[in-house]
C-alpha cells in the first residue's frame, strides 16, 4: 500500500549530471549546482534520474554523485537517488547501494516490457529501509505503471513524467499522498488537485519560476512552456547550454 505521508512537498529538481571536457563526471561541480538550487528554494534533489543521464552512469559514478550531492546539500532537503533498471536484480543492487550510501529516498523507474510491475517493486522495497517512489515514464521505459496497480504497490508514491493530465488526476484520486509530476506543463494543475509536488528538469535553470507556478501563478506557468523557453531548453543538451550561459558550467552531455 502507498504510504500516507509524502517524502517532500513543493518543487524538487531532477538534477543534471555535469561532465568535464573529456566526458568524465564532475561530481564537485554537480554538487555545487545542487547546493545553488537548494539555496534558490528547491525542496528535494534527485540524483541519477533520467535528466541526470543515468543510463550512461556506472555504479561507482552514481555513488560519487550521491555522496558529493549529499555533502553539499547537508541535510537541508531530501536527496533522492534514481535506481530503476531493466531487471529486478539490477534495481535491487542499485537500490541497496544507494540506500547504504545515505539516499533519503529512491526513485525507481518501472522495467521495460513489464505490464504488471508489482513483483519488481515488492522486491526493491523489501531490500531497503528508505522510501521508494515508483516512476512512470513510458517514453523511456514502456509501458510504465498502470494506474489501477497504484493502490497495491508498496511504495511511498509515484513520479509521473508522461505529461498526461487525465492520468495525473486519476493518480491523485487513486492514492492519498506522494504523487509528483515530472512535466513542467502540469505544475499548476498538480498543485491545484492536491499532488505532493513536482520533480522537474526545468528547475535546474528556473527554480523560482517552477515554484511560483506550483503556488498557483498561471502567468508564470504559461511562461515556463512558451516558445521562448521551449526551444532553447529542449532536451538535456538544451538545459546544459542554458546552465552554461547562466553559471558557466560545462555543457558536455553523454546522451545529447
Amino acid at each position: 500500500m502507498v504510504s500516507d505521508s509524502s517524502i517532500f512537498t513543493g518543487v524538487g529538481v531532477a538534477l543534471v549530471t555535469l561532465f568535464d571536457d573529456e566526458g568524465e563526471i564532475d561530481a564537485p561541480a554537480t554538487a555545487d549546482h545542487a547546493a545553488r538550487l537548494v539555496e534558490a528554494g528547491v525542496q528535494a534533489v534527485l540524483v541519477a534520474g533520467s535528466t541526470g543521464e543515468a543510463s550512461t552512469l556506472d555504479p561507482d559514478e552514481r555513488s560519487d554523485l550521491l555522496v558529493a550531492v549529499r555533502s553539499a546539500v547537508d541535510g537541508r532537503v531530501p536527496v533522492i537517488a534514481g535506481t530503476g533498471a531493466a531487471s529486478t536484480r539490477q534495481a535491487v543492487v542499485l537500490s541497496k547501494r544507494a540506500a547504504d550510501e545515505g539516499a533519503g529516498a529512491l526513485l525507481v523507474l518501472s522495467p521495460p516490457q513489464v505490464t504488471e510491475p508489482l513483483a519488481y517493486y515488492e522486491r526493491v522495497t523489501a531490500a531497503v529501509d528508505v522510501p521508494v517512489l515508483a516512476y512512470h515514464y513510458p517514453k523511456v521505459s514502456a509501458p510504465g505503471v498502470p494506474v489501477e496497480l497504484l493502490g497495491e504497490l508498496p511504495v511511498a508514491g509515484i513520479k509521473d513524467s508522461s505529461g498526461d493530465a487525465e492520468r495525473l488526476i486519476l493518480e491523485a484520486d487513486a492514492i492519498s499522498a506522494g504523487v509528483y509530476t515530472g512535466s513542467p506543463v502540469l505544475i499548476h494543475l498538480a498543485g491545484a488537485i492536491g499532488c505532493a509536488g513536482a520533480i522537474l528538469a526545468l528547475a535546474n535553470v528556473d527554480p523560482e519560476g517552477c515554484a511560483r507556478a506550483w503556488l498557483g501563478d498561471g502567468e508564470v506557468q504559461r511562461t515556463l512552456i512558451n516558445g521562448h523557453r521551449a526551444g532553447p531548453l529542449a532536451g538535456i543538451s538544451g538545459l546544459k547550454r542554458t546552465l552554461c550561459a547562466l553559471h558557466g558550467t560545462s555543457p558536455v552531455t553523454r546522451v545529447g
